[in-house]
């Protein structure tokens, strides 16, 4: 440590640098990123931008005029190698600055001003600081011994002159190990860093400590609107796109969080547009919590900016044709027809009632009959279609078809249809409202009914045996959005509107009829159950983000059953939803073991040999598989 010197306050003509990390697994340099350099800009003499493998020509042009340099380099040792390599860059011209900050692609901002915090830090008497640290945790959840020291969070790190130019921090860089995971880089580098350099002498402050938030040892996350409406800039993208068990564990919601940056005036898209293609969907809708329970009246729609709207319909069923055209008068302006049908007899008849009743916000309308029904309503729609909803001439297009779940009988069915369409076309003031969002927000690419669970088993795995293909074809069409885990977020009944630019990577296969499963084989695994689960995904990959969208009705009739069936289920296992899935996925293991190994080995053999003994042993073995459910063993 340089002892001639003393802490220090920035001088009025202190000279920083800003090393930015980027990191992107497609190069793809989301619009939040040159919002954040070009307001830090004003702050800095040197912008380096770090990036952690290649940057595409589009993002690397989004940055021009903006930073000082862009250094590429190949993506090895996480960011910490980021750092550290561009610090050998550097080199003596190190000496040049008062401060160097080190941060990354992590988080967005500013959510107000950079200001400040800039003024307000500059003036401390310290040789590093932060914007936020993480407190002390017991056992090291990293190691499970000793203690995960309290420390300054590595998304921004600010060293100053006297800790610059030290052989202290020469060494602690050139010393680094190679990072090969997410674990070394927290326990080589973000851990250490500040427990480090203070034991050493150097001093540090932090300007929103967790010791003013009690009870959270990390604010950032665990308080993060709170550190907003106190003016902290930064806002981590974590909380929209962590586990949101652990976040409803914490209380965490990112709806609020969202609108507590908004209310500080950061655009909402900026986080939406990088999360949606980033994110798994359906841990996305919770975590921000996109589902929008619109009123019958209509309180959000411009009447002074209508959209193009085209009305996309497939109608197997000619006696649905009616409430079809019903559902389609809810809508708030002039829109087009697209009928699609699958014989001439239907198509007549389906004329017909268009022309008796003479909507008038109906304009050009047509009648198709497609030459075959393999894949029903989807080939009716990504082929039949295909002209009009790639013509440029719309905003929107609605999706709806005549839905019958003839394998349902009775109420089921009818439940089905009813969700799907009121959902999508309810009263014209909710109807309005769903087109209001997408004059509102620009990145809304398209919405949907929330999962159908009443009446069907869907819960826990609604992917079926689609996930697979779903893979395959994702690869194909260049989608890299990550699939959910259990189940997509998707439009399980197959109506949606959406925009036609977020459908463009749907439509980049000319896909034929002869592609899509016969109708006596129409299931799951087929063409067209993917393309119904591919919506989000492939909105995603444009950076379009989704909403689901229900009517105040539905919205009670769903939360209430769903509040019952978790109540049920929580009877079987006690504790928040962590606890319960880890418990449950821990039995599940055990029975498995119990069932496929050796017990089963031994229970066929005395099944074989000695069907009396297996008789007497029937009742004693299941009550042991019962024990072995419900008890909740740690995997070894």
């Amino acid at each position: 440590m340089n002892t001639a010197q003393a802490p220090a306050a920035l001088p009025r003509n202190a000279k920083r640098a800003i090393f930015y990390l980027f990191y992107d697994p497609q190069g793809v340099v989301d619009d939040y990123i040159p919002y954040k350099l070009e307001r830090l800009k004003p702050f800095a003499d040197l912008l380096v931008v770090i990036s952690n493998g290649a940057m595409n020509d589009a993002g690397r042009a989004s940055l021009e005029g903006i930073v000082d340099d862009i250094w590429d380099r190949e993506n090895i040792g996480f960011d910490v190698w980021g750092y550290k390599t561009a610090i050998e860059r550097l080199g003596e011209r190190v000496s040049e600055f008062d401060e160097l900050i080190l941060m990354n692609y992590t988080w967005f901002g500013p959510v107000g001003d950079f200001g400040p915090l800039f003024e307000r830090m500059s003036a401390r008497e310290v040789d590093f600081w932060g914007v936020t640290d993480h407190g002390e945790v017991e056992p090291n959840p990293f190691t499970l011994e000793g203690s995960l020291p309290a420390h300054i969070q590595s998304h921004w790190i600010a060293s100053r002159r006297r800790l610059l130019e030290s052989e202290d921090w020469a060494a602690y860089w050139r010393d680094m190990p190679m990072i090969t995971s997410y674990t070394d880089s927290i326990l080589q580098h973000e851990s250490r860093f500040t427990k480090h350099f203070s034991e050493l002498g150097y001093t540090y402050e932090v300007a929103y400590p967790n010791e003013n938030y009690p009870g959270s040892l990390h604010p950032i996350f665990q308080r993060a609107e709170q550190l907003i409406d106190e003016g902290c800039p930064v806002m981590k993208r974590r909380p929209f796109f962590h586990d949101p068990l652990y976040m409803d564990r914490q209380a965490v919601i990112g709806r609020w969080i969202l609108a507590a940056a908004a209310r500080h005036g950061y655009p909402e898209e900026l986080v939406l547009q990088n999360m949606a293609r980033t994110a798994q969907p359906r841990i996305l809708n919770t975590a921000a919590s996109l589902l929008e329970i619109l009123p019958d009246q209509q309180v959000a729609y411009d009447e002074e900016k209508p959209l193009r709207l085209l009305a996309a319909v497939h109608i197997f069923y000619e006696d649905m044709t009616d409430e079809l055209l019903d559902r389609l008068t809810s809508l708030p302006s002039r829109y087009d027809l697209v009928v699609t049908t699958t014989s001439e007899e239907k198509a007549e008849f389906i004329r017909e009632r268009i022309a008796d009743r003479a909507d008038p916000l109906v304009g050009a309308a047509e009648v198709r009959v497609l030459p075959s029904n393999r894949g029903r309503d989807l080939s009716a729609f990504f082929i039949g279609t295909r002209d009009r909803i790639l013509s440029g001439d719309y905003d929107l297009v609605v999706k709806v078809h005549s839905k019958k779940t003839v394998q349902q009988v009775g109420s089921v069915g009818e439940f089905f249809k009813r969700q799907q369409l009121w959902n999508v076309l309810g009263t014209p003031g909710y109807t309005a409202n769903v087109i209001g969002l997408f004059q509102k927000h620009s990145g809304l690419g398209a919405v949907f009914p929330p999962m159908i669970h009443i009446g069907f088993p869907t819960m826990g795995g609604a992917w079926f045996t689609n996930k697979e293909p779903m893979a395959e074809y994702e690869e194909k069409l260049g989608i890299h959005v990550p699939l959910d885990d259990i189940s997509p977020l998707a439009p399980m009944g197959a109506m949606w509107i959406a925009r036609p630019e977020a459908m463009a990577l749907l439509f980049s296969v000319e896909y034929q009829y002869e592609d899509y499963q016969p109708e006596t084989e129409h299931g799951d695994g087929s063409l067209a159950h993917v393309q119904e689960r591919a919506i989000a995904y492939a909105a995603g990959e444009l950076g379009y983000h989704v909403r689901t969208v229900s009517t105040t009705d539905y919205a009670a009739i769903s939360h209430t059953y769903l509040e019952y069936k978790l109540d049920r289920y929580s009877e079987s296992v006690k504790g928040d939803a962590l606890w319960a899935v880890t418990e449950l996925r821990q039995r599940e293991a055990l029975a498995a073991r119990v069932d496929g190994g050796p017990l089963r080995a031994v229970g066929g053999y005395v099944a074989r040999k000695h069907p009396k003994l297996r008789d007497r042993l029937d009742r004693p073995w299941k009550r042991l598989r019962r024990i072995l459910y419900r008890t909740p063993v740690d995997e070894p």
